[in-house]
């Protein structure tokens, strides 16, 4: 996913740049690559928000059994703290590169609908 995500915004940084340097789209071009922009950020859109549920979840599975450990000191439940930090830890980060991948595809979305009012 952040491959594509990473794809697609070098993908619309390279079209702006064709403009600065004065190789533009046509108008129509130009149209159909907003309306596919605009696609994937709705699609990346219900990425990020099914992942922000999951990372909810894992936040508090983990949190959970942290909080069961201490109230019973049963051992076998610090395992399973361990087992969902190890899970969480990673997810934040790839949960963060989601986020603001989407927050530069809206800048990106807004420079293009820019050069196009132009």
């Amino acid at each position: 996913m952040s491959d594509r995500l990473t794809e697609k915004i070098a993908h619309t940084r390279s079209l702006l740049a064709k403009k600065d340097s004065g190789n533009a789209l046509t108008k129509k071009d130009l149209e159909r690559e907003i309306c596919s922009l605009w696609e994937w950020i709705l699609f990346f859109q219900h990425e990020r928000l099914i992942h922000l549920l999951v990372l909810i979840t894992f936040a508090f599975l983990t949190f959970g059994s942290l909080a069961l450990f201490l109230t019973t000191i049963f051992l076998p439940v610090i395992a399973l703290f361990v087992l969902f930090f190890v899970l969480l830890v990673p997810y934040i980060f790839y949960y963060y590169h989601l986020e603001n991948g989407v927050q530069k595809l809206y800048d990106l979305y807004d420079q293009l609908k820019a050069s196009g009012e132009e």
